[in-house]
């Protein structure tokens, strides 16, 4: 009230009322301060408040007036409630902005092992075991990264809760610009006495633009105009949605490579996706058990709140949508996902894939990222599995039930609040670093702690 008595104050010339006013409220302010309870204030603060109030019922004798101090406060609320509109749209995008910003640290981490790798002889850079690599009795993982500090926690926190470490195989790829890094890492770092071997993307040459969709859009003009120019977005003007769905891991073959399982591993039955954002908090070679009957992919459902379902990720207005699917079946989530590679081969699930995306080639049929066409792709041919499997939601849910997180076989950092980044929150961050070697000397040397 005394910000719209000081405003009608002003405007009705009172200026000795004006200058009592606003002093009482500077001084008001400076009392309070940061102060949460009565306790925090400080013993002259009762005194200020107690003037403050005589001096707004002098105001209220002099200048109230029902409609007038009616429309300063709608004025007022109608204020504040667009400086909290605009608050929000910041904040939105600099998580957005932070989300895709690689921290320092993992940057120096990277260089440092690039740099020792590159000085390995070629003798020193091969993984042992590789006879494990297609043999099919065994558990094998496929994991796709370019963050080797991530990478690291995901097969640490796997082998150690592994009931038989040697029965498990982890097929990493990543890119031409970490592979040197990567490799080194797991060369230094080997997880026990299980297997694990390390792929450059680029080494794949029978990915590319004449056989996958989505490399050829990629690599079109009309997608990098999409990307890089339109619409400035890099700028806060230009909303924080278009800054998400420009995030340079939509740019890159790994984050695609999903849809390629049984051209990358030709002799394998069966194998475990999993995510750079995931711990692993029990056994999972249980998962190799479950009767998909007859279905592809193993993944958890997510469909429990509205916003999971098709219609908020597929475009229902378009002919070839609305034909296919319906608007209310049940999402599920990457991330963790059983794929029987054989079934995927009878059933032609890359060739589903490569169709619906050269019906996208105007980017109209569904949202941007690899959960929608995984939808579209495996209509159908999606198992359900117990939610304990998979506990998504912390990297940006605040309220993730903790009983579910503790028993929970995989926790999911989806979203921007990523482990490795200090926008991730504090009470879900011990899950994942419990599995970071910070004792390692090149964590040690890029200032990389807890």
């Amino acid at each position: 009230m005394a910000r719209v008595y000081l405003s009608i104050a002003k405007m009705k010339n009172k200026l000795e009322l004006y200058q009592e006013l606003q002093s009482r409220l500077k001084e008001s302010q400076r009392a309070l301060g940061d102060a949460t309870s009565d306790s925090d204030l400080d013993h002259s603060a009762h005194e200020k408040i107690k003037a403050m109030g005589q001096v707004l019922s002098k105001a209220r004798a002099q200048l109230y007036d029902c409609k007038l101090v009616t429309g300063k406060l709608r004025a007022m609320l109608q204020t504040a409630d667009e400086q909290v509109r605009r608050m929000k749209k910041q904040s939105t995008f600099l998580s957005q902005l932070a989300a895709k910003t690689m921290p320092n640290g993992i940057h120096c981490l990277s260089m440092r092992l690039t740099i020792d790798y590159n000085l390995l002889l070629l003798e020193k850079r091969k993984f042992p075991r590789s006879e494990n690599l297609e043999n099919p009795s065994l558990y094998h993982y496929a994991l796709f990264s370019d963050n080797v500090l991530a990478a690291s926690v995901v097969v640490n926190s796997t082998i150690m809760n592994a009931k038989d470490p040697s029965k498990h195989v982890f097929h990493v790829v990543t890119d031409k610009l970490n592979f040197g890094a990567m490799s080194m890492w797991f060369l230094l770092n080997p997880p026990g006495k299980a297997t694990i071997h390390v792929e450059n993307v680029d080494d794949f040459k029978w990915l590319n633009s004449s056989y996958c969709p989505v490399l050829r859009q990629l690599e079109s003009a009309k997608m990098k105009e999409y990307y890089f120019k339109a619409e400035n977005p890099n700028s806060l003007s230009s909303g924080a949605s278009n800054l998400k769905y420009r995030n340079p891991k939509y740019l890159s073959m790994l984050n695609h490579l999903r849809f390629y399982l049984p051209e990358v591993y030709p002799k394998l039955d069966k194998i475990l996706f999993l995510d750079d954002d995931i711990v692993v908090q029990k056994d999972l070679t249980g998962l190799w058990a479950v009767n998909l009957n007859g279905k592809v992919n193993g993944a958890v459902e997510t469909c429990g709140a509205s916003f999971h379902r098709f219609d908020k990720y597929l475009n229902f207005s378009n002919p070839h949508i609305a034909r296919n699917f319906d608007p209310n079946a049940c999402g599920w989530a990457y991330g963790m996902n059983i794929f029987d590679l054989k079934e995927w081969k009878k059933k032609d699930i890359t060739g589903i894939y490569h169709n619906w995306q050269n019906m996208n080639e105007d980017r109209v049929l569904w949202k941007l990222g690899t959960l929608p066409p995984g939808l579209i792709t495996f209509y159908g041919l999606t198992h359900p599995l117990n939610k304990l499997w998979h506990v998504l939601g912390l990297g940006y849910n605040p309220s993730v039930d903790r009983s579910e997180m503790e028993n929970a076989a995989v926790v999911h950092y989806n979203g921007n609040m990523k482990p490795w980044l200090e926008i991730a929150m504090t009470k879900y961050r011990s899950y994942w670093t419990k599995y970071v070697k910070y004792e390692d000397p090149y964590l040690q040397n890029c200032k990389l702690n807890e």
